[in-house]
């Protein structure tokens, strides 16, 4: 491993902590650092991101109020509960249509209801997925990640949508937890306010879907996937409300700024992580069917945000 790629490697990381990367910027770097350079420490960044996107989760949470943020969230509750049941059913019905395999639609209709990847992650052992319909699923929730990261907050701008309706949209209509946040923050503070807490809520959606796909495929799972950083979030959140102290010594303050460092070096990590291969194996169909799915939900909730 050549001495020059790992040093450029390290310093463009080492830049996303910096006051001068932008969480889109971070994607971008990552996904230029993949196809040139190539990442030098692949296992590792996937490990490290993982990891950092939770703390960084966590971390935001000190720059909340439990009271107005759950009051701004209370409408995405049932924009969650619609829009989950509504792209399950529908991306199992044009898998079908599209002859996609049913376990890779599964997955894929799990990533982009949910929360991407870790959706995917919790949800494939239980359906018995092979190793092969994880990685479509996960390269195609992924490519169409990364895309949302730049488009959406342009799109938000060319509809006029406030910071409340835009980080709404964004909770509902991007997968992964990180590019929703990623989006969020490039738009406004209120909008990342409310996106956290709308995709936080959404993410909680693992455990019944983890539950009834157990039983619908009556497979055993070894392993099931609790999102536990989503209770430390909360209790971040609560601590912020209640004790005036953490916000008067700066604590707080200190804690959500570490955390959107941590976040925009999470999704250079991510990028990192693309690679022609993955592009390669995701196929036509499924893409397709990603596509589809991504374009039902996210159409659909930006026509009900602007209307109601």
């Amino acid at each position: 491993m050549p001495i020059l790629t790992r040093f450029i490697f390290i310093f463009l990381a080492a830049f996303c902590l910096t006051p001068w990367a932008s969480p889109p910027l971070a994607l971008f770097m990552g996904i230029a650092a993949a196809f040139t350079i190539k990442n030098p420490y692949p296992n590792q960044s996937r490990s490290i991101s993982k990891k950092l996107l939770q703390f960084s989760v966590v971390g935001l949470g000190f720059g909340m109020n439990l009271h107005s943020s759950l009051e701004a969230g209370k409408e995405g509750m049932v924009f969650t509960i619609i829009s989950v049941v509504g792209t399950m059913c529908l991306g199992i019905l044009l898998g079908k249509l599209l002859k996609v395999e049913f376990n890779t639609a599964y997955l894929v209709s799990s990533g982009t209801a949910i929360c991407g990847g870790s959706a995917i992650a919790a949800i494939a052992p239980v359906t018995g997925a092979k190793s092969h319909q994880i990685s479509v699923a996960m390269g195609t929730v992924f490519i169409l990640n990364a895309i949302a990261l730049f488009i959406f907050p342009p799109i938000g701008h060319f509809f006029g949508l406030t910071q409340e309706q835009f980080g709404l949209w964004a909770a509902i209509a991007i997968h992964d937890t990180s590019s929703v946040v990623g989006a969020a923050a490039n738009y406004g503070e209120k909008a990342l306010e409310i996106a956290t807490l709308v995709k936080l809520t959404r993410a909680l959606w693992i455990i019944p879907l983890v539950l009834i796909s157990s039983l619908f495929f009556k497979a055993e799972s070894k392993k099931k996937y609790v999102p536990w950083f989503i209770l430390f979030f909360v209790l971040a959140m609560i601590a912020n409300t209640f004790i005036p102290m953490l916000a008067e010594s700066g604590f707080s303050s200190f804690m959500s700024q570490l955390a959107r460092r941590g976040l925009t070096l999470t999704l250079f990590l991510i990028g990192a992580g693309l690679s022609r291969a993955m592009l390669k194996e995701v196929g036509f169909h499924p893409m397709f069917l990603g596509v589809a799915l991504w374009a039902f939900i996210g159409t659909g909730s930006l026509f009900f945000i602007l209307k109601f």
